[in-house]
């Protein structure tokens, strides 16, 4: 084959590569951005349970969330993987490390902060940072912070209680992401990855990427069976996850939760955590409760931690993550975390 033939033949690759790529993104958007119709067309009219009734509320909600979290997952890990497609991965670990602790947490957390994702969509981006090898525990500073910082929950707590609790509410998030990344990388756990996040880009082939394979249908492909191997790994965690979560997000009634935490006493900080961490929400889902707390007489600290523990620890995002931890790491991860939101709620308390 000429050179020209071959520079002709590989146009009209990446041609139908971008178009195959266009067409599946724009699918992708429409169906992500109808999912809660779709989610209300199945549930109260195909099947006609009642928007009031724990079994329609239960039902509703995982219908709607498994194919939302599923897209998030193969979206996430399909432009990460061809992001990396055109970095040295190994120059960018160096650039992390060159930091220093500390610096790089914060720079994760930072990330975190400002990236709209609840606990599970969070958990691909991870995955991706993780087999970049940057450092887990700055990995870990992300995947804290990025569930509890939410834009919307911020600008509700501004709204409903003043700039000053926003404020504490961002710094605390923040410093909670900085300082469990940093104790969890100071612990030095990578052995407690599960070993498939390591192995995806452990060939030569796959890390010798930008020098072998200069074609976007070649890019293409390494980024779709990566996010294959992937997802084909954690689907079932998801479903299973998302599924307790939405039996307890149509089973536990609010009024419940609000009676058991609103006592202002001293065990209602851990009380608070240890509820929250069965229930699945973002954190603006939380907010109506951290409310009726508020009403109920329960002390801002302890409704904060509530609210930090069901948007950080949820069970569904921990059901994922074990696919990705081992056990050991995981109960590390969670104690962490809950040590963290435990400091930042007797805080809150005491400063309050």
């Amino acid at each position: 084959m000429s050179a020209s033939t071959h520079h002709t033949f590989k146009i009209d690759t990446d041609r139908r590569a971008f178009v195959l790529i266009g067409v599946l993104a724009v699918f992708w958007i429409v169906l992500y951005n109808n999912l809660q119709s779709i989610a209300d067309w199945l549930t109260y009219s195909l099947l006609r349970l009642s928007s009031e009734s724990a079994l329609g509320k239960s039902l509703n909600f995982f219908i709607y969330d498994v194919p939302k979290i599923l897209l998030l997952l193969t979206g996430m890990i399909f432009f990460i993987s061809l992001v990396q497609t055109f970095i040295d991965t190994q120059k960018v670990r160096a650039v992390v490390e060159k930091r220093g602790e500390g610096i790089g947490n914060l720079m994760a957390s930072l990330f975190g902060a400002v990236t709209p994702f609840c606990s599970c969509s969070s958990v691909p981006l991870f995955i991706g940072f993780v087999e970049a090898g940057i450092p887990l525990g700055i990995t870990f500073s992300f995947l804290i912070t990025s569930p509890i910082m939410n834009e919307v929950a911020l600008v509700l707590l501004l709204g409903l209680f003043g700039w000053q609790v926003a404020l504490m509410y961002l710094v605390s998030g923040i410093l909670i992401g900085v300082f469990s990344g940093m104790i969890l990388g100071r612990l030095k756990l990578e052995r407690y990855v599960e070993d498939f996040v390591f192995q995806v880009k452990t060939k030569k082939s796959k890390i010798s990427i930008v020098e072998e394979k200069s074609t976007w249908l070649e890019r293409f492909s390494e980024s779709v069976e990566k996010t294959r191997e992937i997802v084909v790994k954690v689907w079932l965690f998801v479903i299973v996850g998302i599924g307790i979560g939405a039996m307890i997000h149509g089973f536990v009634p609010e009024d419940a939760l609000v009676e058991i935490m609103g006592e202002d006493a001293w065990w209602s900080v851990p009380i608070s955590v240890l509820l929250g961490v069965p229930l699945y929400s973002n954190a603006a889902g939380v907010i109506p409760i951290v409310s009726a707390l508020l009403d109920k007489g329960a002390s801002l600290g302890t409704a904060l931690a509530f609210m930090m523990s069901v948007v950080a620890l949820s069970l569904p995002e921990l059901i994922i993550l074990r696919r990705v931890l081992k056990p050991p790491l995981l109960v590390i991860f969670v104690t962490v975390v809950a040590v963290s939101i435990l400091i930042t709620g007797y805080l809150f308390n005491l400063i309050i």
